[in-house]
């Protein structure tokens, strides 16, 4: 039953109801003011009359009384009250349902991406789809939801995905992938299904209890993914690299030349200076193909855009210039400071997170609201007192990793009045909250939704990514449109704001490419690039 359907069904029993009553009273009131008795049947005809507005002249020769007239009002004032609440509570959502659009119950697609349901983890992924030009349908089960995601253009399909008559409507024999992504129960539910239609189909399970992987691997799931572990993962990969005295988090591009992301940190000699005149390409010779302010992203960066505290390069080069990098970004102080990492929050993201900075041999120290195994300060992480005790002062990062945002922006505030040189890296339950977080003074914000639909994006499509954060892709590929043409010439950067930061010629890698670097027959350019981006470069290149 629909709302309106139900809306309407109320309403009728209402009116009826008041009618039913009004009858009975000016059946008595009649009796007692005027002498005159008449049946039940005639009193509830006046009344309807009377709400109609259709007239009701045979009965006024009885009210000679003030309480007869005064009862008429009220039941005429009732009868039009009742009249306008049809337009809103029946009428109109009447009128709005027959107008607006059904979603398909079926598509005709190939090498797609089935997305079973649509949670704020498939609105990223679905975006990166998008972005890497994959196309996707999505299976929504509530009509109103599919309505509302087809109406805002999304390829949707409406059925329940636990059926295989839904998948087939999805194509689900022509899929490269299927990603279920509802309640545990329901996507071992939505595994089998598709194993039943195709079983040779790519099938990915996102769990919320790290506990049900195996039942989920034995419905069939080619790969079971725990978002809430993979945060945590990514969360203590920041700890790590903050720790360490190398590049932890780097990416090998070829032999000894790499890519990584740097924060710039309070007190480095790069703050205040734009990225032409930091003087990291002549002084480091290191190339900046992207940069986080104030965790917006941009991809390349303006020469003219100014380095603050909270600016996280993306840079390549060989390994010894980002080494020399990493040094320029540190002041002195973060030189030399070494020391614990603290993790407030001991849910799942938080205990991953300690777990593998332990395994990293990093000291952890687990703060957490309760006693449980890893907690070694018992408090409220919002109180000065509590983070005092967990040595925050003296430790070299903290990771905060708590469900709530808002609690999260305010533990923020609170280590930076207290600690101001530690790093705080920060889980986003919603995208919506990584800007206030950076405004807060959070040196790495990482969203829940957005790493695991960066992850899924480029598990499914096996495209080479430099961080599941960092929405740049990262790809090698030839460019027969662009030879015997110098990338001056080409215009690439300005056409494509992409940046090709070396070329493999002849089994040698070549990272000193300039404007004036001329494309041969047979070289294998490495390009990095947002997902949009890359697809302006691959229409340019050929």
């Amino acid at each position: 039953m629909s709302d309106t359907t139900r809306r309407a069904g109320l309403y009728v029993a209402l009116a009826l109801g008041v009618m039913l009553a009004y009858a009975f009273v000016y059946q008595w009131a009649l009796a007692t003011f005027a002498g005159e008795s008449i049946s039940y049947i005639m009193a509830l005809h006046l009344v309807v009359e009377t709400f109609t507005t259709t007239g009701y002249g045979e009965q006024t020769q009885f009210w000679d009384h003030p309480a007869l007239f005064l009862l008429n009002i009220v039941m005429m004032l009732t009868g039009v009250v009742l009249i306008f609440l049809t337009l809103p509570l029946f009428i109109v959502p009447l009128v709005e349902e027959t107008l607006a659009t059904d979603p398909p119950e079926a598509v005709d697609m190939a090498d797609h991406v089935i997305v079973c349901t649509f949670t704020p983890r498939g609105s990223a992924l679905v975006a990166e789809l998008d972005a890497m030009d994959r196309s996707y349908v999505v299976v929504e089960k509530d009509r109103e939801r599919a309505r509302e995601l087809y109406e805002d253009g999304y390829s949707v399909v409406h059925g329940d995905p636990e059926t295989i008559e839904t998948l087939e409507n999805a194509s689900v024999g022509d899929a490269v992938a299927l990603v279920a992504d509802d309640t545990d129960e329901r996507n071992a539910s939505i595994v089998l299904a598709a194993k039943e239609c195709a079983s040779d189909l790519h099938v990915v399970s996102l769990i919320e209890d790290a506990d049900v992987a195996d039942y989920h691997t034995y419905a069939g799931a080619d790969k079971v993914v725990s978002p809430r572990r993979l945060l945590g993962e990514r969360l203590a990969g920041k700890a790590t690299t903050a720790v360490a005295s190398s590049l932890g988090d780097a990416v090998e591009i070829g032999d000894d030349f790499e890519i990584a992301e740097m924060l710039v940190h309070r007190g480095s000699p790069l703050i205040g200076t734009t990225i032409a005149d930091s003087g990291i390409a002549e002084m480091v010779g290191a190339n900046v193909i992207g940069a986080w302010f104030r965790g917006e992203f941009v991809s390349p960066p303006d020469p003219g855009d100014t380095i603050d505290e909270h600016t996280i390069l993306l840079v390549s080069g060989r390994e010894a210039q980002l080494d020399r990098l990493k040094e320029l970004t540190l002041s002195e102080t973060r030189r030399r400071r070494r020391g614990r990492v603290v993790v407030a929050g001991y849910g799942e993201v938080g205990e991953t997170a300690a777990d593998a900075l332990s395994t990293a041999d990093v000291p952890v120290v687990g703060v957490d609201w309760q006693e449980k195994a890893g907690v070694d300060v018992v408090g409220d992480v919002t109180d000065r007192e509590t983070l005092e005790e967990a040595g925050v002062d003296r430790a070299r990062s903290i990771i905060v990793a708590l469900a709530d945002d808002t609690t999260t922006i305010f533990t923020t505030l609170v280590v930076k009045q207290l600690a101001p040189d530690v790093e705080v890296i920060a889980r986003a339950n919603e995208p919506e909250s990584v800007a206030k977080l950076y405004r807060a003074g959070a040196e790495y914000v990482l969203a829940l939704a957005t790493v695991s639909g960066r992850m899924l994006a480029s598990s499914l499509l096996d495209e080479e990514v430099i961080t599941p954060d960092a929405q740049v892709e990262v790809v090698r590929t030839e460019a027969p449109n662009l030879v015997g043409r110098s990338l001056a010439e080409a215009d690439v950067r300005a056409r494509t704001n992409c940046t090709v930061i070396a070329v493999e010629r002849d089994d040698e890698l070549l990272t000193e490419v300039g404007p004036d670097f001329v494309v041969r027959e047979g070289d294998s350019l490495i390009v990095a690039g947002t997902d949009g981006d890359m697809n302006r470069f691959n229409e340019l290149a050929g």
